[in-house]
């Protein structure tokens, strides 16, 4: 594993009692690889989320600017 570092976290009693139960029934080893695992899975998607959300941003503005630069034209007549 690559270097790691401890937190400390909050979790709701309820969070906490459905990681003690897939640890239990020996889904994850720990607390630890369960929370991990949900960490990375949840990067992989909001980075994809964000990734997408930034593209539309740009693609956007991109077409105000094209819009924009019609108007100034058509305006110019």
């Amino acid at each position: 594993m690559s270097e790691t570092e401890k937190i400390t976290i909050r979790l709701p009693k309820s969070h906490l009692e459905s990681v003690d139960f897939l640890v239990e029934m020996d889904d994850f080893p720990s607390r630890s690889e369960a929370i991990r695992t949900a960490v990375r899975d949840m990067l992989y998607y909001r980075i994809e989320l964000v990734a997408d959300k930034v593209e539309k941003i740009i693609e956007q503005e991109q077409k105000m600017a094209h819009a924009k630069a019609i108007k100034e034209e058509y305006l110019k007549r």
